[in-house]
Order: structure tokens, then sequence, then C-alpha cells
């Protein structure tokens, strides 16, 4: 990876969402608003200053650079375009979540 960009692994079990009263919304279905998704960080480039490998970011799918690596597809993008980070690598009971 170069610079800032971030590679990470698509979740393939995003696709169908189930609701609070229980009803099953499929991938097919439009929504309204945009939708951000969680995924995990496979790469970082050497200048991402956040991020680190294992982390789980939330980011904007919609728009971003999709490859395929050995069958499995990724998305590559800046450190900037990612929204918050999960990571289990801070301490001092801190929730882990940057928003």
């Amino acid at each position: 990876m170069l610079h800032d960009r971030v590679l990470v692994e698509v979740d393939q079990e995003a696709g169908e969402r189930r609701s609070s009263g229980g009803i099953v919304i499929p991938a097919t279905a439009a929504m309204g608003a945009r939708r951000l998704a969680w995924s995990r960080v496979i790469a970082v480039g050497p200048h991402a200053r956040a991020v680190e490998v294992g982390d789980r970011v939330l980011f904007d799918p919609e728009g971003k650079a999709e490859v395929e690596v050995h069958g499995e597809v990724y998305v590559v993008m800046r450190e900037r375009d990612v929204h918050a980070v999960a990571a289990e690598r801070l301490e001092g009971g801190s929730t882990g979540l940057y928003l």
C-alpha cells in the first residue's frame, strides 16, 4: 500500500438485514439515505496515522475503488475517507471507538 491508503475486506454478509421488528430487508431494497459500512482493515500505507491492520473502520462504500486479489474483493480508500475506527489496542477502559 502507498501513502495513506487503506485496504479493507468487503463484508459479504452485509447484504440482507433484519429490522428491529423482525422484518427481513433484502440487499436489493433501495434506501433513501446512504448507509455506511463496517469493514476490517487488511493493509495500510506507511503514512496512515490512525488506522492499523486488524482495526474495524466505518466508511461510505458508494463510489470506492474495488480490487480483486486471489478471488477476494477488497476496497481501497484514503485514510481521510474513514468515518470511525473501532480498535482493541486502546488502554485505560476507553470504548475503543473514535468518532
